[in-house]
């Protein structure tokens, strides 16, 4: 998608519009394959936002923070198994999202967690909504998830699916382990087949639910 040097681009200027429309709080969610750039794009889109709209009008929130503890996977039938699919659905807290989105629904402040990595857990009241964000984005695999408690849609707005490839998005997360973890190449692959493949297919099957496929620009 080629867009002028200087001007919004297609997601901002839908943002933008949904702002337009007046009402009090509006939710819309982000879904992408792991590695495809979710938390970059939806910082980047609120930054532009911000700076047309007023600042603190759009805030970006993840659903990292829903996480289930540690001790949570450690009482599951599989421990072992649990840990090394952390990131799976079944891994995450979906009853906890849900109220929090609710919350945010109903245009009040809201508190909300996040994934503390140098301890390897979510921690709660990390972040603060308030009254006065009007746009509230939440960026996550799962929002179009189907089943397992999940079904979330209904309560956003709209949910975007970021479309990158699924290559693309592949080797971006090769790259990011490698990084993050000091992964070698094979080692960043083997744990993509093992467990981030995995969830990635789950993730595109919900691509046709999308209200909009959203470039990554």
């Amino acid at each position: 998608m080629d867009i002028p040097s200087g001007a919004p681009s297609a997601a901002v200027q839908r943002l933008l519009a949904l702002l337009a429309s007046g009402r009090p709080r509006i939710l819309v969610g982000l879904v992408g394959q792991p590695g495809a750039g979710k938390s970059t794009v939806a910082a980047r889109w609120a930054d532009a936002v911000n700076r047309q709209a007023g600042a603190g009008r759009m805030q970006v929130l993840g659903m990292d923070g829903f996480h289930l503890p540690r001790a949570a996977l450690a009482r599951m039938p599989d421990p072992a198994l649990a840990l090394a699919r952390r990131g799976a659905p079944w891994t995450f807290d979906p009853a906890g999202l849900r109220q929090h989105l609710q919350a945010l629904r109903e245009g009040r402040a809201v508190t909300w967690p996040d994934f503390q990595h140098d301890i390897g857990d979510p921690v709660a009241d990390a972040f603060t909504v308030t009254p006065d964000t009007r746009l509230v984005l939440v960026e996550g695999l799962y929002l179009l998830h189907q089943g397992d408690g999940w079904d979330l849609q209904g309560l956003f707005d709209e949910v975007w699916f970021l479309d990158v490839p699924p290559a693309q998005a592949r080797r971006q997360l090769a790259e990011r382990h490698q990084r993050a973890w000091g992964f070698t190449p094979e080692q960043a692959e083997a744990r993509i087949d093992a467990s981030d493949g995995l969830n990635a297919e789950l993730v595109w099957a919900g691509r046709e639910r999308a209200d909009w496929l959203a470039p990554p620009v």
